[in-house]
């Protein structure tokens, strides 16, 4: 019992108070992969998550059809449709119901759609399931990387015709490599390895081309600057376990025709729900693990932080924008939220909160400098006029104020007497931030 209570210690405080700066290479390693554990793991459980998946689950049910459908349609324009469904029907779940009706709506909405009398009307159904299936997985990832702002239509409507078309062109590609492999391997029967090789070819490319997809998924989705290493970690550890999904697809399909018992003719249905489900689970899961991989120190001294005291925030707001000030006086470059907490000590997340408030108040400007991922920032008033009060009385007043309707007489001369004396207060001695 106190071995998991030292346990729980550790991984809710110690391992968040940690400077890893002073660590070595490997070590600082062990302790980033072991925080993005506990980071992912708590998503797990969250039910945020859960209802992102839901989303998501509901969403790709109404685009599956279209998006099958525009890749069987760019494949037979390759001459590769017959064979792209054969692969898609010869696995263990497309032997099952599952995969025979979802073909069967497919082809009937190719035929629908190939009429010259409604073909507009299939086009703007297709384009419209597709566009919301992909704007829900904009907006789960913007979600998950606190993005508050969405990507203009525009380049909406670019990254996802573009994922519309690599995804068929891509397994065009693996397809044929494939074949390639085997017609070598028969060809040439003297490299044994070609022969020993051909079986897992595909499942190897597959897990490849799969690898590639998520990868540029966890990058390009996201409307904010993701680094290749926080896509690709994620995009592979995905892959993978889809492989895994595919590979243990004969257990999945034996439980899942348990359903037949119950729902009979329509057992597909729950079947399709329960796979797509597993499928959002484990995507938005990698795009958990991106943030995490990428923002580690945004949850350093994160319980710490939740019960940190009014006046200590106090003082860390001003030890910030007492450098931010200096920095400018002293005519040197602007820095980034993150440099800023790195240069005076504070917890990444907790400093991005308190610059936010002094944008907010019109203390600090953000500026956008070439060469630099993310914004800086510098002063947005004469320096020689911040003073200490200044600061906190900007602060205090951010926000609504003296808005209840039952306020009586008693009170209100309450409260002006209150900003009265908060007002001297804070004005007692007029101490300027630069001078700190």
């Amino acid at each position: 019992m106190e071995k998991k209570q030292h346990i729980k210690e550790y991984v809710d405080y110690e391992l968040w108070r940690k400077n890893e700066a002073e660590m070595s290479a490997l070590k600082r390693f062990g302790v980033h992969v072991l925080k993005t554990i506990v980071l992912v793991a708590r998503s797990f459980g969250s039910k945020a998550l859960s209802i992102r998946a839901d989303h998501l689950t509901y969403s790709l049910l109404f685009a599956i059809v279209p998006i099958l459908a525009m890749v069987l349609a760019v494949a037979k324009g390759f001459g590769f449709s017959e064979l792209i469904e054969e692969k898609l029907t010869a696995t263990a779940i497309g032997q099952s119901e599952f995969m025979p009706n979802i073909m069967e709506m497919v082809h009937r909405y190719l035929d629908t759609s190939a009429n010259g009398a409604i073909i507009g009307v299939g086009i703007i159904v297709l384009i419209s399931a597709v566009y919301t299936f992909f704007r829900s997985v904009e907006s789960s990832f913007n979600e998950i990387w606190n993005v508050k702002q969405s990507r203009s239509i525009m380049r909406q409507s670019v990254t996802y015709i573009a994922i519309l078309f690599l995804i068929p062109v891509l397994i065009i590609v693996t397809i044929g490599l494939n074949i390639y492999l085997h017609t070598a391997a028969e060809t040439w029967q003297f490299f044994c390895f070609l022969n020993r090789f051909r079986d897992g070819g595909l499942n190897f490319m597959q897990f490849v081309v799969a690898t590639f997809i998520f990868t540029w998924m966890y990058i390009a989705i996201p409307n904010t600057k993701v680094r290749f290493i926080s896509g690709f970690i994620p995009g592979l550890i995905t892959a993978f376990f889809l492989m895994l999904i595919e590979a243990l697809s004969v257990y999945i399909v034996a439980y899942l025709s348990r359903t037949s018992i119950v729902y009979g003719a329509f057992a597909f249905i729950p079947m399709l729900l329960i796979v797509v489900k597993w499928i959002s689970l484990i995507v938005l899961i990698g795009a958990e693990m991106s943030y995490a991989i990428q923002n580690n120190e945004m949850f350093d001294y994160e319980h710490d932080l939740e019960q940190m005291s009014r006046r200590y925030k106090d003082f860390l707001t001003l030890s910030l924008l007492s450098a931010i000030i200096k920095r400018f006086e002293n005519d040197e470059a602007p820095l980034t939220a993150r440099e800023l907490a790195v240069e005076n000590g504070i917890p990444v997340r907790q400093a991005t909160l308190l610059l936010s408030r002094l944008t907010e108040t019109g203390l600090l400007r953000e500026v956008y400098i070439e060469g630099k991922e993310d914004r800086t920032y510098q002063p947005a008033m004469d320096t020689h006029k911040i003073t200490v009060g200044l600061v906190f009385d900007r602060i205090e007043a951010q926000g609504t104020e003296d808005f209840l309707e039952t306020s009586t007489k008693h009170r209100q001369k309450l409260w002006q007497h209150f900003l009265q004396l908060r007002h001297d207060e804070l004005h007692s001695h007029e101490i300027f931030v630069n001078e700190l």
